[in-house]
């Protein structure tokens, strides 16, 4: 991968597109896949023992649960049981994890469409 690509995928997901064009993105997924929300997740910026995923963007089921999500990144990450992972929405919230993706969607998505999630394996509080 060419340095400038490689610089690129380490910026956050806003600053890499505009605001009209993230809306205007959220606006064809949301017609195409009506049943389904746009989640971003990005590894927290300090993280330096989990990988980075293989994408960002994710398609949900509006009744998936928080911790079924999180179970679904820990196999893509390919964590083993004794590793933790947290999980923030909008950068700075915990959610429950039997709240479902369209309850923490309606209650935090970004206003471009997008509901914007951070993981790391360290405590990011302190």
């Amino acid at each position: 991968m060419a340095p400038f690509e490689k610089s690129m995928e380490m910026m956050p997901f806003k600053q890499r597109k505009c605001l009209a064009t993230r809306k205007d993105e959220v606006c064809n997924i949301r017609s195409k896949f009506p049943n389904k929300l746009p989640v971003i997740v990005e590894r927290y910026m300090r993280e330096t023992h989990l990988p980075l995923l293989d994408k960002s963007k994710f398609l949900v089921p509006f009744e998936l649960t928080m911790g079924q999500f999180i179970s679904l990144l820990r196999s893509k990450i390919d964590l083993d049981s004794t590793q933790a992972l947290y999980l923030l929405v909008s950068e700075r919230h915990m959610t429950c994890m039997t709240a479902s993706m369209g309850e923490v969607y309606s209650q935090y998505s970004d206003p471009d469409g997008f509901l914007y999630m951070t993981y790391a394996s360290q405590d990011m509080f302190g």
